[in-house]
């Protein structure tokens, strides 16, 4: 299995800075992103410190677990000392000893695209999400709009939820999208569809610019892993 991958991030027009925090290493596979809650130096932080923790992980389930709550520890500590808010969602993807695991914490998400099918993995940790899955409202409705920023989990929640923990088989063909809410919410679902059939680097430079192009309402961040055969 080779693997190929590209990782990008914009700051849109809403934030004086990018509070989104990525990271990308190969070889084996650890991709992580994570977008701040505000823009503060708790959103900030949260960020940085998440993905950093992250990238040393363990790629096992206790390994996640362990890091994740390493990451909840620091980020709590950091917001009691600031007085504020620090928090930060987290989806990360990893190569381990029999595929990748996925850990997934807030409203950032993980796309498969497969034989043509782009399907999202992760569940959106937010009352948005709850809403729409039962039919609370609709979700392009006002309410939805308010509900998708309520969190019900993030890393640095007071709470230290656990991420939802999956395990991936990867097949030749296979590509996966990681990407924060700047860019699940301004590209619609057949652009990324389209834009995923592309190069790595091209289908994030791509995917930021579509963002960018509706508004840069938001940090947008992509990692694009595309899997194939080896040689």
């Amino acid at each position: 299995m080779t693997i190929k991958a590209a990782a990008g991030s914009a700051i849109g027009n809403r934030y004086r800075a990018n509070f989104d925090a990525h990271r990308l290493n190969l070889d084996p596979l650890v991709a992580v992103v994570a977008d701040g809650m505000g823009d503060g130096p708790g959103s900030a932080m949260a960020g940085r410190t998440t993905v950093d923790i992250m990238a040393a992980v363990q790629p096992t389930v206790a390994g996640i677990r362990n890091a994740v709550m390493a990451a909840h520890t620091e980020v709590g500590e950091f917001g009691r000392k600031l007085g504020g808010l620090a928090g930060c969602t987290l989806t990360a993807l990893m190569e381990g000893q029999d595929g990748f695991l996925v850990a997934q914490a807030g409203d950032s998400r993980l796309y498969r695209l497969r034989a043509g099918l782009l399907e999202i993995l992760t569940v959106d940790h937010t009352m948005a999400w709850l809403g729409a899955v039962n039919g609370w409202f609709a979700f392009d409705s006002p309410q939805a709009a308010a509900a998708r920023y309520q969190l019900t989990r993030y890393i640095g929640h007071p709470g230290a939820p656990a991420p939802d923990i999956m395990h991936v088989d990867p097949l030749p063909g296979d590509v996966f999208l990681l990407c924060t809410d700047g860019v699940a919410e301004q590209v619609p679902y057949h652009r990324i569809l389209e834009l995923l059939g592309q190069e790595p680097e091209v289908a994030v430079r791509d995917l930021l610019a579509h963002a960018e192009a509706a508004g840069g309402n938001d940090n947008a961040t992509a990692i694009v892993v595309q899997v194939s055969s080896t040689p």
